[in-house]
C-alpha cells in the first residue's frame, strides 16, 4: 500500500525501498493529510460523473436540453480533471498536463471544451455544440490514457503474483 501511495503522490524515486520517510515528502508535496486528499479526489470524480450523466439526462428536453447537457457535460469534466489535483497537487497536474507527451491531448480537451460552451450560447448551433461534446469526449479519453497507463503498469507491478 505504502508503494501504491508513493506512486500516487509522484513520490516513487525506486531509490527507498524500507517506505520511511514516505509522510514527510507527502507533508512536503502537499499540506493536506493523505486521507483528505483521497476524499477530495473521490468528491470531485464523483460529482464529474454526475455532471456528465446529468446532462446526458438533459439533453434529450427539448429546447434548452442542448445548452444544459454542453454546461453540464464541460462542468464534469472539468471536475474530474480537476480531481486527480488532489492526488498528486496543483503544480505537479499543470506539469503532467503540458508534458511533451500530453500536451497536444491536453489542448484539443481545453479547445473542445470552450468550443463546445461557444457553440451552445454564441453561436447557438446545436450540430457543433454536440460535435465539440464528442471530441472533447475523445480527447479527455486520449489524455486519460496517456496520464494513468504508467501509473496502472506501475500499480500491477506491486500486486503480488
Amino acid at each position: 500500500m505504502d508503494k501504491l501511495k508513493k506512486v500516487l503522490s509522484g513520490q516513487d524515486d525506486g531509490n527507498n525501498a524500507d517506505g520511511t520517510g514516505i509522510l514527510e515528502r507527502a507533508n512536503q508535496a502537499s499540506t493536506l493529510a493523505w486521507g483528505t486528499r483521497m476524499k477530495g479526489f473521490v468528491v470531485c470524480f464523483i460529482l464529474g460523473v454526475l455532471c456528465s450523466v446529468l446532462g446526458t439526462c438533459m439533453l434529450w428536453i427539448p429546447g434548452f436540453g442542448l445548452a444544459v447537457f454542453a454546461v453540464l457535460y464541460s462542468v464534469g469534466n472539468i471536475c474530474a480533471l480537476a480531481s486527480t489535483m488532489f492526488l498528486v497537487g496543483p503544480c505537479r497536474q499543470l506539469r503532467t498536463m503540458c508534458a511533451k507527451e500530453r500536451a497536444l491531448a491536453t489542448a484539443i480537451m481545453l479547445v473542445c471544451l470552450v468550443l463546445t460552451l461557444c457553440a451552445a450560447f454564441w453561436w447557438k448551433n446545436n450540430g457543433l455544440a454536440l460535435l465539440f461534446c464528442v471530441l472533447q469526449f475523445l480527447a479527455f479519453t486520449w489524455y486519460n490514457t496517456h496520464t494513468h497507463t504508467h501509473t496502472v503498469f506501475t500499480c500491477l507491478s506491486v500486486l503480488p503474483v
